[in-house]
């Protein structure tokens, strides 16, 4: 009921648009398809100080990079691609990454209202926002233990070389693109999910320690 009532809202609001190359609009979420963003070339992503996470300081987009995958925050959703303009996936918001969610609150580029008179170095209270439900199932997002947090993915730069009429917009045009280039695989459960989808013939997770010690391409 929760997520009808948000699509319902989101159907009556009017377009919007960040900055002159990065348009962002309003769309029904639908795995695997555009969302209404734009983003015409490879984000310039810079490290989150003290976070396994990089994002993009002169983008007008809440756009991230972690686990190998880019997650973008918009309308109060979260979503998920494996390339920097997707198309993207929808994530529940009870499993959205800890490490994701820890990014303070100075990082988000276009920070929703709700934002406003909370802490800019600390994280968004999104146990307030989303509620009792969503705190008693994600009690410990804000203590992850740090002593094996994991190390942040290799940046995918063989993208940059894929922007405009030869970003690759087919989904399997995308995985051939991204096997062949990046070998990294997801870690967590949740990104390894999302990874699945739309590279199910990428090779399992467990794969991953043979393919690292083979080596990697990641340029």
């Amino acid at each position: 009921m929760r997520y009808l009532l948000l699509v319902l809202s989101m159907l009556l609001l009017p377009a919007t648009s960040a900055r002159a190359d990065v348009n962002v609009s309003v769309a029904i979420a639908i795995p695997g398809v555009s969302i209404g963003i734009n983003v015409p070339a490879y984000p310039r992503l810079v490290r989150v100080p003290g976070y396994p996470v990089y994002y993009d300081p002169a983008i007008r987009l809440n756009l991230f990079f972690y686990d190998g995958l880019y997650w973008v925050f918009q309308s109060d959703r979260w979503y998920v691609s494996s390339w920097y303009n997707g198309p993207w996936d929808l994530v529940d918001p009870y499993d959205v990454p800890a490490y994701i969610l820890l990014v303070p609150v100075r990082y988000y580029r276009v920070p929703p209202p709700y934002f406003h008179g909370w802490r800019v170095d600390a994280p968004p209270r999104w146990d307030t926002h989303w509620g009792r439900e969503w705190q008693d199932r994600r009690k410990d997002w804000e203590h992850p233990d740090r002593r094996v947090a994991p190390p942040p993915a290799p940046l995918p730069s063989y993208q940059r070389k894929y922007s405009g009429k030869s970003y690759p917009r087919e989904l399997e045009q995308q995985r051939s693109i991204r096997t062949e280039r990046y070998r990294y695989e997801p870690r967590e459960a949740v990104t390894q999910k999302h990874y699945q989808k739309q590279h199910p013939q990428g090779g399992a997770p467990g794969q991953q320690k043979k393919r690292d010690e083979r080596g990697q391409d990641h340029r």
